[in-house]
């Protein structure tokens, strides 16, 4: 059975990641951050909110293990890359974006899409011309 204190450890961890995706996002448009760190930043914002995952959500625990273990590598490798002032700073900057509410972003959500549909198109024309 799991612990009230195991579940308010985990709800607090949640809180974590959300504030640190949205940090990198901050991060990503900020000038000191440099651009190896803006491109992880970048990559690991727009998995952590696209709704296209390597494994569906849907097949039972498989599904959602790899936002558990590829979101949090990612941040950890982007945070890492990004100097400790510069991420204080976005963090801040984070929970004040979080805490005025959600914003649907329209241009971020159809670059997103448009990316995953140029990698479907381009492996679809990899793979047409290796076996046809």
């Amino acid at each position: 059975m799991v612990q009230p204190n195991s579940i308010q450890r985990l709800k607090s961890w949640a809180r974590t990641i959300k504030r640190d995706v949205y940090a990198l996002y901050v991060a990503y448009r900020d000038e000191r951050t440099p651009l190896l760190a803006k491109l992880v930043a970048v990559c690991v914002v727009a998995y952590a909110f696209s709704p296209i995952d390597l494994i569906p959500d849907f097949i039972p625990i498989l599904g959602y293990l790899d936002d558990v273990i590829l979101v949090p590598l990612g941040i950890l490798l982007a945070v890492r890359l990004i100097p400790a002032d510069v991420m204080a700073d976005c963090r801040e900057k984070a929970v004040e974006l979080m805490s005025q509410g959600k914003r649907k972003n329209w241009l971020v959500g159809g670059l997103i899409i448009l990316l995953w549909i140029s990698v479907l198109v381009w492996l679809y024309l990899l793979l047409t011309r290796l076996f046809f």
